[in-house]
């Protein structure tokens, strides 16, 4: 079996730089209207990426942070307790859970982006006694739109197979999830014939519709970009400068934009750091709180 290839998931969509770039011009005037002294402070935070480093990312504290101060902006998302990451699964249920995944999303064309404003969101049902509070997925076209339907929104972008509050907390309880979804390729064939892939990413926390998105992001991403990431198999996630390295590049630029349109949610559009490391433009500041 071919070694498991690095797997990063992949949305451009706006974040602290180009939200607060309007404030940030303000805040960077003097009295007077003049440019204030510490434009070159702004400039240089906007240069520390964001993310959670660890061994594997190749950048240290003073180029990768788990907070955005880009443009005079500070988003800090909280460290949410594994009490709260337990609570998205015992204490929620989605109303009407995603169909498997019956054919390979890879073999249409990538959906169109979407419009900038629109945000997926959590719609609770009324309580009905004991057991999990049910909800409903909503993708809105604005964050108004939401807060007005009493939705809470839970990332940017319309709603995927990957939406779901159960996935949300593998994503939040993760912090690298290179390692183990290497390590599920890997995993030998069942007895049965099943996809292994799947079920260890099962295994993870995924549901079995977002667990099958990832095995096909990562089946297509080792077919078009295998030579590559042959080559970077130990690579660090983020080279000197801050850029990826060439297979997580090649996975974001081959696969991810299929991935996005199936799974809805990434680490970057629900405002999560994680160990790969990206320029707070590519992250929406989102606070978890349901």
């Amino acid at each position: 079996m071919l070694p498991r290839l690095p797997i990063v998931l992949a949305l451009t969509v706006p974040l602290a730089c180009a939200l607060a770039a309007p404030l940030a011009l303000d805040a960077c005037k003097g009295d007077d209207g003049g440019a204030a002294t510490d434009a070159g402070a702004v400039a240089d935070s906007c240069a520390i990426l964001f993310g959670n480093p660890n061994a594997q990312t190749g950048l240290g504290p003073d180029q990768c942070q788990p907070q955005c101060s880009c443009g005079g902006a500070l988003f800090v998302p909280p460290v949410y307790s594994a009490a709260f990451i337990e609570s998205l699964v015992d204490d929620w249920q989605l109303a009407t859970p995603y169909p498997p995944l019956t054919s390979n999303p890879y073999d249409a064309p990538a959906p169109p982006d979407d419009p900038e404003a629109t945000v997926c969101a959590v719609l609770p049902n009324p309580p009905a006694g004991q057991g999990p509070r049910t909800y409903t997925l909503v993708t809105y076209a604005s964050s108004e739109a939401a807060s007005a339907a009493g939705a809470s929104i839970t990332h940017f972008g319309h709603c995927g197979v990957c939406s779901t509050l159960a996935n949300l907390a593998v994503y939040m309880r993760e912090n690298d999830l290179t390692a183990p979804v290497r390590a599920c390729g890997l995993a030998p064939t069942s007895a049965d014939g099943g996809n292994a892939d799947v079920a260890c990413l099962e295994q993870l926390g995924f549901d079995l519709p977002c667990a099958q998105a990832w095995a096909y992001d990562t089946d297509n991403t080792r077919s078009v970009c295998l030579d590559v990431c042959l080559a970077n198999v130990s690579a660090p996630y983020n080279v000197e400068g801050g850029a990826l390295n060439p297979c997580l590049q090649c996975d974001e630029d081959q696969s991810g934009p299929v991935f996005k349109g199936v799974a809805g949610r990434t680490r970057r559009n629900s405002g999560l750091p994680n160990a790969i490391c990206r320029p707070c433009a590519q992250v929406q500041p989102l606070v978890h709180d349901y």
